[in-house]
């Protein structure tokens, strides 16, 4: 018998081109999530946010976005990604216009909704269309590592072109520079990519689009706010509402034949365990980050800009681990790939583990080697994933994926934060709340002092990170190699040895212009 996956069309010149336009998208979502670091203090001083607004101007695009991701991945599905991209794209560049010129706190939370609303078009869609463009295993395998590559590298590119352009420019220049992205986009899509969507893909679930943002939003800003503040009995509460509202969710969706999550996308191998290891992959990227930015700033003392720029440093390694982890699953057991990827990045947290209050060159290799496994895990685990779903549903499944991304991620800051700041108040114990509260609130009341009391007061919190960070490490090296020895497990059934040798899931809708 001639394996279908050996006879599947090869991308040409033109599905790599089409490609390449759809990273600018998936760039720009990503550089939004941190493009605000340094635009802040210009913001406070013309709009004058209060204290809550200003987290609202943080929190309410990553909101949106993550609350909207099933539903846009599935809308997508029923009118066509090719069109639900077009749409995105132009409402994220009238929002990114509304935040450049927004004249008060209000309107700029608003168009970060807006924005929010954008990106999670952008999102699904993306990944979705990769899963039509290429039908070849092997060749999609390495454009997904790429796109894995480039969300990654997107973050920390964001925060280093904020300070560029703030230091020529308005603040509002840091929204602006997404416009004419936006515009290439809404000219070259039309030329160079196909439209996609569902042939039969039945009336689309009203009701299931609140139920779906109310499961997400209560448990992703109750994770946020655990990370920041510590548990709580409010932000305890918002994780439960969350799972009400899930539980309802999935009820609805399994008494449905029109469901907004087809059932059968569980029943492909190695999906839904594909959606439980990126999440894991998630968690420690975030719970990572968590530390590693808070060092660079208030442990060595680099001003915002300077450690966005040393961050860049990890993403040398990034670079090289998508491409090689694909070419490495072709010639082996992607589960032994996806294994060694996890033990890669529990490697790395062990490094990090290792780093004292002057530590910065290890610290920088902890976070490449901790990051090129995770983007190996991620990459593969994708792949593998959106191989199993039908390709009339990858909208879907591209958005369940990037929700348990978002899970992922908030869990970990969440759980490793909250583990390092217990250990930080602990070694704190008897100093003043502010203090204990944060290493940037020690680091505020040690400039107060001033002298030798500063001096010393600023070398015991900056220990006491530390140590809280080493804490952190271990526990996330322990769930790393627990995810590397349960890897084989999980994924025991799905494709033996490399995508190439992968059979594709579901008949491939017909492109229609």
């Amino acid at each position: 018998m001639t394996n279908p996956a050996a006879t599947a069309r090869l991308a040409g010149r033109r599905e790599w081109t089409a490609f390449a336009v759809l990273l600018l998208p998936l760039l720009l979502v990503a550089m939004d999530v941190s493009v605000l670091y340094f635009a802040v203090p210009a913001i406070t001083r013309e709009l004058d946010p209060s204290a809550s607004q200003q987290l609202w101007i943080f929190d309410s695009y990553a909101f949106a976005l993550s609350g909207l991701l099933i539903t846009m991945g599935s809308l997508g599905d029923r009118i066509g990604r090719r069109k639900l991209l077009l749409i995105g794209a132009s409402a994220f560049g009238l929002a990114s216009v509304a935040a450049a010129y927004a004249t008060s706190a209000e309107m700029l939370i608003a168009a970060r909704v807006l924005l929010g609303v954008g990106g999670a078009t952008l999102m699904p869609t993306t990944l979705a269309l990769v899963r039509n463009l290429f039908q070849d295993d092997a060749q999609r395998g390495k454009a997904i590592a790429i796109w894995s590559g480039a969300m990654t590298g997107g973050i920390a590119l964001g925060s280093v072109l904020s300070g560029v352009l703030l230091n020529h420019f308005h603040w509002g220049s840091v929204f602006l520079i997404n416009v004419p992205a936006m515009l290439l986009l809404l000219v070259l899509v039309p030329v160079l990519v196909p439209e996609f969507k569902d042939p039969a893909p039945g009336r689309f679930d009203l009701l299931g689009v609140p139920l779906s943002t109310a499961a997400v939003l209560p448990v992703v800003y109750g994770l946020k706010e655990i990370a920041a503040e510590g548990f709580g009995p409010f932000r305890l509460g918002c994780l439960a509402v969350g799972a009400v509202f899930g539980y309802a969710f999935v009820r609805r969706q399994r008494s449905r034949t029109d469901a907004m999550i087809d059932r059968s996308l569980f029943r492909g191998r190695g999906f839904g365990a594909g959606i439980g290891l990126n999440a894991v992959a998630a968690f420690a990227m975030m719970g990572s980050a968590y530390f590693t930015t808070q060092y660079l700033q208030s442990v060595l003392g680099m001003d915002t800009l300077e450690a966005a720029l040393w961050s860049l440093a990890p993403s040398l390694l990034i670079g090289a681990a998508a491409p090689a982890s694909a070419a490495l699953a072709r010639r082996t057991r992607r589960a032994h790939v996806i294994a060694g990827g996890f033990a890669l990045a529990a490697a790395g947290f062990a490094l990090m583990a290792l780093t004292g209050t002057d530590s910065l060159w290890l610290l920088l290799i902890a976070a490449g080697v901790l990051a090129a496994g995770i983007v190996t895990v991620m990459s593969l685990v994708s792949d593998m994933a959106l191989a199993a779903a039908p390709a009339e549903k990858a909208g879907s499944a591209a958005s369940l994926l990037e929700t348990g991304q978002e899970f992922g991620g908030a869990l970990g800051m969440a759980l490793l934060g909250s583990l390092g700041t217990a250990v930080y108040r602990g070694d704190l114990a008897g100093t003043d709340p502010a203090v204990r509260e944060t290493l940037g609130g020690a680091v505020a009341t040690a400039g107060q002092l001033g002298g030798g009391a500063g001096e010393r007061l600023l070398s015991l919190a900056r220990e006491a990170f530390v140590h809280g960070m080493q804490y952190a490490a271990w526990g996330g090296t322990a769930l790393l190699l627990g995810a590397a020895a349960l890897t084989p497990v999980l994924l025991r059934g799905t494709a033996a040895t490399s995508p190439t040798d992968a059979e594709p899931a579901g008949t491939p809708p017909v492109p229609a212009r």
